[in-house]
């Protein structure tokens, strides 16, 4: 369209919509909904898609920097206290939606206005917690499960990162596969990549391993994350070994109790090096530099933890649960979720430098399949079927 003419004065059928994300709920944070968000956003801005995008007071310079075209609504301070953002979802963000003329609202974390009063696409991300609630957080269990079901039924359209979310959400709330598009995840590449060995001699150096053999863990402590058996496993694949690796956790808290009990009775001659958060910028080295990146999830939605270690060389052990092996190919080693499954591929793999490399350079090359530009046009596909959904059933 002509950057002349008024966006009001050409017909709906002949324009791109326009484009309104909801990013009120994302975490300031680099989590994966982080990375999901800004990787969409600026892929989306790149393609010159017709964009505005609801956010916290706090986050709008940040969000005004990722899409500089696009038109930036900070909501209420007060929507820093979920209450307050939740009601705001219902009753606020549709006026936002007129305000700005949006043909599209795309709620990219499960909630739903009851009364948005135009097309709508959300993105549900996993639905492990229906099957296994017992290894999810108990405070967001509840809500989500509900927000999900909620949208299943609302949304005109529905977005997940993987077939396998789609056929969970067809068996597990009978959704319409009709109304499910899928919309891989995309990486960083510019923030995910194979490494230098001075990238990597740093990383070694400041966990104080001093060039000394790892295996790499990097994400949440929650039970689902399975880190207690990688624990397990880990101290089984060492036994006997006259120069075993270490293992580092890397990453943020979490809530899974037993990971204190797995630590505390691992032998002393072993190393566990708990590094907290990295800094962004170690993480090719972090990854690409371990000797195993061992990311055995008992479920996921999509794995992004998975394809960045891949996008920087890492050779990686993980679960055939999900959607695990959508992203991992023949370029991962994969084990079951139990502590002897987890020893044996460990070992395998510690026993052959050769397979290792081969399976690093496959990883390397996977990952460039997946681009958040990939996704984006995905996205965009699911926007344009919601338009044409929301028209056939809103006659005039």
């Amino acid at each position: 369209m002509r950057d002349d003419v008024p966006r009001e004065s050409v017909p709906r059928e002949d324009r791109p919509p326009r484009i309104l994300l909801d990013a009120t709920a994302v975490p300031a944070d680099r989590g994966a909904l982080g990375r999901y968000a800004e990787g969409l956003l600026r892929a989306l801005y790149g393609m010159g898609t017709d964009l505005a995008i609801a956010c916290q007071r706090v986050e709008r310079e940040r969000y005004a920097a990722l899409a500089p075209g696009a038109r930036v609504v900070s909501g209420p301070a007060e929507l820093a206290h979920r209450a307050a953002r939740l009601a705001w979802e219902q009753t606020g963000l549709p006026r936002v939606a007129h305000e700005v003329g949006a043909d599209v609202l795309h709620l990219p974390n499960y909630a739903i206005p009851v009364h948005a009063g135009l097309p709508t696409v959300v993105t549900i991300h996993d639905v492990t917690l229906f099957a296994e609630p017992e290894r999810h957080d108990p405070l967001r269990t509840s809500y989500i499960k509900s927000a999900t079901r909620a949208a299943a039924r609302r949304a005109t359209r529905m977005i997940v990162p993987s077939r396998a979310v789609r056929d969970d959400l067809v068996r597990v709330l009978d959704a319409d596969p009709d109304h499910i598009d899928v919309a891989y995840h995309g990486v960083d590449h510019e923030a995910f990549r194979r490494p230098s060995p001075e990238e990597v001699k740093r990383v070694s150096d400041r966990l104080g391993l001093h060039g000394h053999p790892y295996v790499a863990y990097l994400g949440a402590l929650e039970p689902r994350k399975n880190v207690p058996n990688l624990i397990r496993g880990w101290v089984r694949a060492c036994a006997g070994r006259p120069d075993p690796p270490a293992l580092v956790l890397a990453g943020g808290g979490g809530w899974d109790d037993e990971v204190d009990a797995a630590l505390a009775v691992v032998p002393t001659h072993l190393r566990v090096v708990r590094s907290g958060y990295l800094p962004w910028s170690l993480l090719p080295g972090f990854l690409g530099g371990a000797l195993v990146v061992a990311l055995p999830s008992r479920g996921e939605g999509f794995g992004l933890p998975v394809l960045e270690a891949m996008a920087c060389g890492g050779t990686v052990l993980t679960t055939r649960r999900g959607p695990l092996p959508e992203v991992g190919g023949d370029a991962v080693a994969y084990t079951e979720p139990d502590p002897p499954a987890i020893a044996a591929a460990l070992s395998t793999l510690l026993d052959a430098p050769d397979q290792r490399l081969e399976l690093a350079e496959a990883a390397s090359s996977r990952a460039e399949l997946f681009t958040w530009e990939g996704s984006a046009r995905a996205h965009l596909d699911s926007y344009t079927r919601a338009v044409s959904h929301y028209a056939a059933s809103h006659p005039g």
